[in-house]
């Protein structure tokens, strides 16, 4: 069989012949993430052209004008969402102060000169769990006539601020304590 050679025939391809690995030049070893880079790099397209420092900045300018315009676009947008739409004849209504707090609490502490610290209790339903949660606060409230004593049940209301703590002022005394 070994003397045998076939003849290829007409719509047969013959095999080309090998060549052998010539021992010349060694492949090179590459270190496994030094042969994923460049097989990345392959893939990537070619190489922009190189620029110079002048060019990369104008480019960095130019790309913080465009974001600067698209940020004051955006926020504007938002303004006009979140701003009521008034009629084209209606003017704006000029800024008037709101309603000021008013407050019930008990007096804790009297002992300062025209201050006095009031405990307001709060009881408010859980959102989530709708189970009452109650907590308190307290404040420092001004008492111009030194009028209120400890226990005494008052009300206040918010006022400007009148030292570093204090930013209420006393209204009455709804009832005195015993």
């Amino acid at each position: 069989m070994a003397d045998e050679t076939e003849t290829p025939e007409a719509g047969e391809e013959t095999p080309a012949p090998v060549a052998e690995a010539t021992p010349a030049e060694p492949e090179e070893k590459l270190h496994p993430k030094e042969a994923r880079r460049r097989a990345r790099s392959a893939h990537s397209g070619a190489a922009k052209p190189a620029r110079t420092d002048e060019e990369r900045q104008e480019d960095r300018v130019t790309l913080r004008k465009q974001n600067a315009a698209a940020r004051t676009r955006r926020r504007s947008q938002e303004r006009a969402k979140h701003t009521p739409q008034t009629d084209g004849g209606t003017p704006k209504p000029e800024h008037t102060p709101g309603r000021k707090l008013e407050r019930t609490g008990t007096v804790v502490s009297a002992k300062p000169d025209k201050t006095i610290t009031v405990r307001i209790d709060v009881a408010r339903r859980h959102r989530k769990y709708k189970k009452i949660v109650r907590s308190s606060s307290k404040i420092h409230v001004h008492d111009a006539n030194n009028d209120a004593n400890e226990g005494d049940i008052v009300r206040v209301i918010e006022s400007r601020p009148l030292s570093a703590t204090k930013r209420w002022s006393l209204v009455e005394i709804v009832e005195r304590a015993r």
